[in-house]
């Protein structure tokens, strides 16, 4: 599976989703994009999932036009000790079959 971690999710995440391919924006030269630009890029090159927090994506965009599974982080603060907690639940989601379309995930 190749997960991309939008450019608002903090790097160190990448530590945790070490069984797959996880890329981020920056590294695939996409940072600045904006999410339709960003959507497109990601089938083109045949990726898997985005993780993101950008809570307005889910109203901004047809997921029919990019059907890519999109996982939103539903945290205060963007911040690794803040978004570490998700991280079981996150394993858990990457681990079952995932639609097109937002999932959102909280902690707690």
């Amino acid at each position: 599976m190749k997960i991309l971690l939008d450019e608002n999710i903090p790097k160190n995440l990448k530590r945790d989703l070490s069984e797959y391919e996880v890329a981020t924006d920056q590294e695939m030269g996409w940072n600045g994009l904006q999410n339709g630009a960003l959507l497109s890029k990601m089938l083109a090159t045949k990726m898997d999932v985005l993780i993101t927090a950008d809570k307005n994506l889910q109203n901004q965009q047809n997921f029919n036009t990019y059907p890519i599974p999109v996982i939103l982080l539903n945290v205060i603060k963007l911040t690794y000790s803040d978004i570490q907690p998700m991280t079981p639940k996150l394993l858990e989601l990457l681990q079952s079959e995932l639609k097109p379309g937002c999932i959102m995930i909280s902690v707690g």
